[in-house]
């Protein structure tokens, strides 16, 4: 079969199966420029971390004007492109004024931003013995990065921005396998511990200093009832200074873990917690036999 058959084999299932953009009529976000304001914002935060040249801790003028320059150019283009893509009636200048407005506002941000994260960070560092330093966390910890990506996020869906922060959290949940949803609330001084399999419902909300680590969900009871359940609160609150051990599993949006309480691994819970309790799985026992042949333990 030659290309020009192939072509027209293609082109035949456009009309048979139609897979088309709820808008057809403008551009929408583009991974790639996406994961570039992801970077260019993560050199603005974290200033000589992750750049080529040698560059302090506190950076020089002309830098952060070079870094601020490239952020508002590719920022404001997605925007616009986001905010066109969810208009009834498009005006190409009227959004893209909006947007460079939208732009200027999350980059005004930034010094807030580094302030939450510089906090993470330590979190990170005091909460883990193997971390040796700061630099380490910064550079390596999956948990940093995808907080990093949500703090970015929800700043811009806190703008008003849309579809541009889910792909944001999307793009970390490749990177990191931790799912946090943009819309969730969390707290100051997060920290996630090796974070694989981490899940962050949309309404949940989480205090300061709670830890997480790795298979936590904070989830939804049901999701049967699909679009129905759009703007209600669906997942738990967690308050401050809660530990929640490995795989435990808390959902519903009624559920609260309350201050200072530990969750232990493998637990299920669907009911609210008092504050400083201790929760685990009663009645785990092991059992051990002897792989030698006609000998028991």
């Amino acid at each position: 079969m030659n290309s020009k058959q192939l072509t027209k084999n293609i082109l035949a299932s456009y009309k048979q199966t139609v897979i088309k953009k709820d808008h057809c009529s403008c551009k929408i976000p583009q991974n790639k420029e996406i994961k570039k304001v992801i970077c260019l914002t993560k050199e603005l935060v974290f200033p000589g971390y992750f750049t080529k040249k040698n560059i302090p801790e506190h950076s020089n003028s002309r830098t952060v004007f070079r870094l601020v320059n490239q952020l508002r150019r590719t920022l404001k283009r997605q925007i616009a492109y986001s905010r066109l893509y969810m208009a009834d009636e498009s005006s190409n200048k009227e959004f893209l004024k909006e947007s460079c407005s939208l732009c200027k506002e999350f980059i005004a941000k930034i010094p807030e931003i580094r302030e939450q994260l510089a906090l993470d960070v330590e979190a990170h560092f005091q909460g883990d013995p193997a971390a040796f330093n700061h630099d380490q966390v910064i550079i390596s910890y999956p948990g940093i990065y995808a907080i990093l990506i949500y703090r970015i996020a929800h700043a811009l869906d806190e703008l008003g921005v849309q579809v541009i922060p889910r792909m944001m959290s999307e793009f970390a949940h490749r990177e990191t396998g931790i799912d946090i949803n943009p819309k969730a609330k969390i707290g100051r001084s997060f920290f996630i511990d090796h974070g694989t399999g981490v899940v962050i419902g949309e309404t949940a909300v989480i205090g300061d200093r709670v830890k997480v680590y790795q298979g936590v969900t904070l989830g939804a009871r049901s999701l049967r009832k699909g679009q129905s359940l759009k703007g209600k609160k669906r997942h738990p609150t967690i308050e401050d200074d809660v530990t929640i051990y490995s795989n435990a599993s808390i959902l519903g949006g009624s559920t609260t873990i309350g201050k200072n309480s530990v969750i232990g691994s493998n637990v299920f819970i669907t009911e609210s917690v008092p504050s400083n309790m201790i929760v685990t799985n009663k009645g785990f026992e092991l059992e051990l036999r002897s792989n030698l042949k006609n000998e028991s333990i």
